[in-house]
């Protein structure tokens, strides 16, 4: 059986900010992806959200970046251990994802035929193309949600609409005068970037 083709726009996101928190790694002293699955839990108002895009008939696709095994900070049986407890959460809360597309890879990575630059890996929009490509999505309708310039410049570069998480536990929320030229919008959860789509499609 072929790869069923949508013909319709999609909602890309990133998963560490928009989906569920970062944390404190104390090796390095940063806020970054989890890295066991007792560390990923999903943001409130995160499953509403999602609801809310997915009952309008937007396909759902996860695209993020994830060189920790790259760069030897935890196995790949880790990894597919942090994305069961994702899918299993989604799933028992009647999420579905169309895809989850992971960039594993790391230009100064540590693990063997994991260390050098792709076309995957964001801001390259490798994956949102990719994408297009098998589920004849329109990517001019299309939006790409996430935290960080990369996740924006994404985005911008594969054509779709962006919108820039910025949570107020950072400090202090972006604003559109924020440097970021290539955020369409800013919001500080994914409940407000969902109700910026769907009240664009509402137009």
């Amino acid at each position: 059986m072929g790869i069923r083709k949508i013909t319709r726009p999609a909602i890309f996101l990133d998963r560490d900010g928009v989906l569920n928190p970062t944390i404190l790694n104390p090796a390095t002293g940063r806020m970054e992806s989890p890295l066991t699955p007792k560390d990923l839990r999903l943001i409130d108002g995160v499953i509403p959200a999602l609801h809310k895009l997915q009952s309008a008939g937007y396909p759902l696709i996860l695209v993020s970046n994830q060189p920790n095994f790259a760069l030897g900070k935890f196995s790949y049986q880790t990894h597919r251990d942090i994305q069961h407890k994702l899918v299993t959460a989604l799933a028992s809360a009647g999420i579905g994802f169309f895809r989850f597309s992971y960039c594993l890879h790391h230009p100064r990575g540590l693990t063997p035929g994991y260390s050098h630059v792709c076309d995957c890996r964001k801001p390259s929009p490798g994956l949102l193309l990719q994408a297009r490509n098998d589920f004849g999505l329109t990517l001019s309708d299309s939006w790409m949600i996430g935290d960080q310039p990369t996740d924006t410049q994404c985005g911008h570069a594969a054509g779709v609409r962006t919108i820039r998480i910025a949570p107020s536990s950072s400090g202090a929320c972006l604003t559109l005068q924020s440097p970021d030229p290539c955020a369409d919008y800013f919001a500080r959860n994914l409940t407000e970037a969902a109700e910026i789509i769907l009240s664009d499609a509402a137009r």
